[in-house]
């Protein structure tokens, strides 16, 4: 895959633009003096930002939409190129943080849990769907559905032609292999979540979990980027919608701007603490 760099020549300000391919990027920046090095921050950057820094360049990565009013012409790899260029070298760009390999890891974790919860949600939802269809039907909730299921199970092979027992039971093994890869997925962020003191710190707060704890602090990178609760808040689209003009403002329901998956584990959390908590905190 080819990628467009542009960088200027301090000596004379004159600004180069060229196409690379992976091996020979990392081959040029090697023969580079240490600079400052912009990228977008896409499904690779973290793996290219970690790539630069081994070779004691500045990385900084940046928002693909806070770069794109830059964008002078139409959408090229060499327009995208020069917009990135421009938009580092504004006052007080944000920027974010490049993750290690273990935060990354640790995403990758969660991505792959909550696939298989939604694969095993729509196993359980097409299974109910299936017997609704010959008249059986079981109590809401999968882990209350599925073993009243597999209590009348004596039952079902009454009611139900051979074919679709044979499948209902292949469908039920199904469930069980996803929620057993479920079960390793959240040992593996267990273990992870020991070693880390961010994580066990975080897991103090009412409503945050394992879950929750672990993967705010992957999506974090480092704290030391936001400069209080707030603006990290507002990273994760947790703030009211702002809309202003002749100088009054008037504040909306939440931005939603944010990680949508941790978002909905916090909001999660918080409601659980509101719904059972007998006392209010401080929290």
């Amino acid at each position: 895959m080819l990628r467009h760099t542009d960088w200027m020549l301090q000596s004379t300000g004159e600004i180069v633009n060229r196409r690379f391919r992976r091996d020979e990027l990392i081959a040029f920046l090697a023969q580079r003096p240490a600079g400052r090095v912009a990228l977008e921050a896409c499904g690779s950057a973290h793996w290219w930002a970690r790539k630069m820094k081994v070779l004691e360049h500045e990385v900084v990565l940046l928002y693909a939409k806070f770069f794109r009013p830059f964008v002078q012409t139409n959408k090229t790899d060499a327009a995208d190129a020069r917009a990135i260029w421009t938009a580092v070298q504004q006052p007080e760009m944000r920027t974010v943080t490049a993750k290690t390999e273990d935060q990354q890891a640790m995403l990758g974790l969660h991505r792959m849990r909550s696939l298989l919860i939604k694969f095993r949600t729509m196993q359980v939802n097409q299974l109910r769907g299936l017997l609704y269809e010959f008249g059986v039907s079981f109590r809401a909730g999968r882990v209350a559905g599925l073993a009243e299921i597999r209590t009348r199970m004596t039952e079902l092979e009454d009611v139900l032609p051979g074919i679709i027992l044979r499948g209902l039971l292949d469908q039920l093994s199904r469930i069980d292999r996803i929620e057993q890869d479920i079960d390793q997925l959240e040992k593996q962020m267990n273990c992870w979540h020991k070693q880390e003191a961010a994580c066990r710190a975080i897991a103090e707060i009412p409503g945050v979990g394992k879950l929750t704890a672990t993967a705010l602090v992957a999506t974090m990178g480092g704290a030391k980027t936001f400069k209080s609760g707030r603006e990290f808040a507002s990273f994760l689209g947790l703030v009211p919608r702002q809309s202003g003009t002749g100088g009054k403002v008037r504040l909306g329901s939440i931005s939603k701007r944010g990680d949508p998956y941790l978002r909905t584990l916090l909001i999660h959390g918080a409601r659980s603490v509101m719904r059972h908590s007998t006392t209010p905190t401080s929290w």
